[in-house]
């Protein structure tokens, strides 16, 4: 097992804490949907309350360097709204003029860094800034859950010098997806729709085999295909589509049926080409039913959550998994690099 926050003494404590800010924002530099900021409140506040000194460092998108349409500042004012309490913002995650302003830091303070992928070694997971990183606190908290398959050097390599543990969104997310993975209500359906079609071709293979039925969107239908679970009677492919860019009134229905049967449904990625009006049909109209089933529903995945946000039936859902890639690899592996590191971690 990990470690979770509540086994560290925080008084006075640098804590770092390595969060999922990877959020939308308007044309005027806001805020578009703040789940993710939401989630990571309790662990801050818990923090707050036993007298640590907090320093919040996260990734936004996938910046070329420095652009500062990445940067993390419009994170710092909305998460100062949502907590009512002023968070310093730096515009950098390392460096001389971090490090003195954490040094002045009193107990209850929050320091935001900026994003950390506005450095190359942080997705090279470089052990020089992986240490760097490390330097700024006295404990490591990973709470980015949707980061937590990749090997990169604030989610693998930080825990090689820090006494590391889990954050309350971390642990909640273990533990209800540990249920899929154990003991799930059965039937279990598993939908996966969305792009990055290998990577979820490839999970389908293993999942196939907890599953009772797997629903698959066109694309990641057409990868798994190629394969030998295309005869597989556990997997419903679509059996018509729009252009390809959504599934079609029978695969609707079919679909429709097998979620009605279902205890517990697991869900990643929209089965149509969300950003086209024109092809939300069947991802709307499979939320529809999921919603109005007897199943236990998990979903999961940036996009899905963003259209059901968009349609306010987001909450409409048992549980909203802040992870989408990680959530997938968690339930068809059981493994993922970020939490490995921290079951060894010193």
């Amino acid at each position: 097992m990990f470690k979770t926050i509540r086994d560290f003494n925080v008084k006075e404590k640098r804590v770092l804490v390595r969060c999922d800010f990877n959020v939308s924002f308007s044309k005027q530099r806001n805020v578009l949907d703040d789940f993710r900021l939401k989630q990571t409140l309790p662990t801050i506040e818990y923090l707050i309350k036993n007298k640590a000194k907090i320093i919040l460092i996260s990734h936004l998108g996938r910046p070329k360097n420095r652009e500062m349409k990445y940067s993390l500042k419009p994170v710092a004012r909305r998460l100062e709204e949502l907590l009512g309490r002023n968070i310093k913002f730096l515009d950098d995650c390392i460096g001389k003029k971090v490090e003195k302003e954490i040094g002045k830091m009193k107990v209850g303070e929050i320091i935001l860094l900026e994003n950390l992928r506005f450095y190359q070694e942080e997705k090279e997971n470089d052990k020089n800034f992986a240490k760097k990183l490390a330097e700024l606190g006295d404990i490591f908290i990973q709470e980015a859950f949707a980061v937590c398959h990749r090997n990169h050097a604030s989610v693998v390599g930080i825990p090689e010098y820090l006494n590391s543990g889990i954050g309350f969104l971390l642990e909640n997310e273990l533990k209800t997806l540990s249920q899929i993975i154990k003991k799930p209500k059965r039937p279990l359906l598993i939908i996966i729709g969305g792009s990055k079609i290998k990577d979820k071709a490839s999970a389908a293979g293993k999942l196939f085999k907890i599953a009772d039925f797997l629903l698959l969107g066109n694309l990641v239908a057409q990868e798994v295909k190629k394969t030998k679970l295309k005869n597989s009677p556990k997997i419903i492919f679509p059996v018509d589509n729009k252009e390809n860019c959504d599934i079609g009134e029978r695969t609707i229905e079919l679909f429709r049926e097998k979620i009605g049967i279902a205890r517990t449904i697991f869900w990643i990625g929209p089965l149509g080409k969300i950003e086209e009006k024109k092809y939300q049909k069947g991802t709307k109209e499979i939320a529809k039913k999921i919603i109005k089933s007897r199943a236990y529903s998990i979903v999961g995945g940036g996009d899905t959550i963003a259209f059901l946000n968009q349609y306010n039936v987001r909450d409409k859902f048992d549980f909203i998994s802040t992870g989408g890639g990680a959530m997938l690899d968690y339930i068809s592996n059981g493994k993922l690099a970020g939490l490995e590191i921290l079951r060894s971690a010193k």
